[in-house]
């Protein structure tokens, strides 16, 4: 098929994300990645600023991931985990409690980041139930918050700002607080915590864990806030005896600056999600992972374990990948990479502030955002963007890049002067 026939079926027959069937518009056929680079099937070549929605950390192709999901694949592609157990998996669990904060020892695979957050609700409501408190079985989290699509998930996404109203009506009820400030180096002041501090007082009864994103709130704004508040609300997490659990989906591998967003604070949640950069963007996986305490608390319960058990959970495929993409991580200085990109984000990104159309340009890790003053329409900019050869996609009045890790300084300032020309252009027009 050429360029055209293939639009031409995709638009007829393929739903993609967040879009309408009535009168879809194109979506841009790739034919090729490698690095940073896709390459559309009519020879367009584009400077990937998205890595693949934040998790293909060491760009596309890499000969050390497609080498250990070759090997991986002569032996075997998957496998039930239920009563069966494979190298994989124990070597990728053993390796992820190495690395993510202190405590936390028991690891739940999965399939998807929304799954690993429908894991983690479940964790922390069985948690209580087997502690013979079941009346603690809602949620708490923040405003602006999003944790995914499916309906636990949905639940603790911003109901108002979010992009889940249209079910209200059918999701679980659950507490919501004022966002944290926007701020990385923000100071700390007592009112910031007030209206967490009222809801946990007030319900805490009835609060099993309070579920937010820890630094960078991504899809709900791309927000960033102070590791001192999120040192404060942990605090009053343990006061008011909830469990903290730290959705890294986004954050997770490095993205921050900290190889967890939860490290900026010196942070120890009670249960992390992770998911997105875990297979270097690769396959679809995730995992959720808790202290001994809650994991035997569980396991002591009415139901004697866990109930939840995904049919490709563990898969030795994703694992196996998992594992080489942790081998990159430390053998390409990740520290050093995420530190470059900052800094030319910050160079490169900087003039935007002064646009009238801009309201503000922040930068933290290899996370770029320019925020301007109206919704964009998606379906103009992106052939603007297109059209300066690079691939970014914007969502409300956000224009934001989080490239991946192996993107060169080159490379990284023409993504940045794309950026800026195609909304130059586009409030000119």
């Amino acid at each position: 098929m050429n360029s055209e026939q293939l639009i031409a079926l995709d638009q007829a027959h393929v739903w993609h994300p967040y879009a309408s069937m009535d009168n879809p518009p194109p979506a841009y056929p790739v034919a090729s990645a490698r690095g940073v680079r896709l390459q559309l099937t009519d020879g367009t070549e584009l400077i990937d600023g998205m890595a693949s929605w934040w998790c293909a950390i060491h760009g596309y192709n890499h000969p050390h991931l497609n080498q250990a999901m070759h090997k991986q694949m002569a032996d075997m592609s998957h496998v039930m985990f239920g009563g069966i157990t494979h190298a994989p998996a124990v070597r990728l669990a053993q390796r992820l409690v190495d690395i993510t904060p202190q405590g936390l020892d028991k690891v739940f695979f999965s399939d998807s980041g929304s799954v690993a957050v429908e894991v983690a609700i479940k964790m922390a409501l069985q948690y209580w139930h087997a502690r013979g408190q079941a009346d603690k079985n809602r949620l708490l989290t923040v405003r602006n918050g999003y944790h995914g699509d499916t309906f636990g998930a949905m639940a603790v996404c911003d109901p108002v700002n979010g992009m889940h109203t249209l079910f209200s009506s059918v999701l679980p009820q659950h507490y919501f607080c004022a966002a944290p400030p926007l701020g990385f180096e923000r100071p700390l002041v007592d009112a910031d915590l007030n209206e967490l501090e009222d809801q946990l007082q007030a319900h805490h009864q009835n609060i099993a864990g309070f579920i937010l994103e820890p630094i960078v709130q991504g899809a709900g704004g791309m927000r960033f806030y102070s590791p001192a508040w999120l040192r404060a609300a942990a605090e009053l997490c343990k006061q008011y005896d909830v469990l903290l659990i730290a959705d890294e989906i986004a954050t997770g591998f490095g993205r921050s600056g900290a190889l967890f967003a939860c490290d900026h604070a010196h942070l120890q949640p009670d249960i992390m999600c992770l998911g997105k950069a875990i297979t270097g963007g690769t396959m679809s996986f995730a995992a959720t992972l808790t202290s001994s305490h809650i994991a035997t608390t569980i396991s002591r319960g009415a139901a004697s374990c866990f109930m939840h058990g995904p049919t490709f959970m563990a898969n030795p495929l994703a694992c196996a990948v998992a594992n080489a993409s942790l081998d990159l991580l430390a053998e390409n200085d990740w520290q050093t990479q995420v530190s470059g990109i900052e800094q030319g984000l910050r160079q490169h990104l900087a003039p935007a502030a002064r646009q009238s159309y801009v309201e503000d340009v922040r930068v933290l890790g290899a996370i770029g955002v320019i925020q301007v003053t109206e919704p964009v329409a998606l379906v103009r900019i992106q052939k603007m963007l297109v059209a300066e050869g690079v691939w970014v996609r914007p969502f409300g009045k956000l224009v934001y890049v989080m490239p991946p890790y192996v993107i060169s300084a080159d490379d990284l300032r023409l993504l940045c002067q794309g950026m800026l020309r195609a909304l130059e252009r586009y409030f000119a027009s």
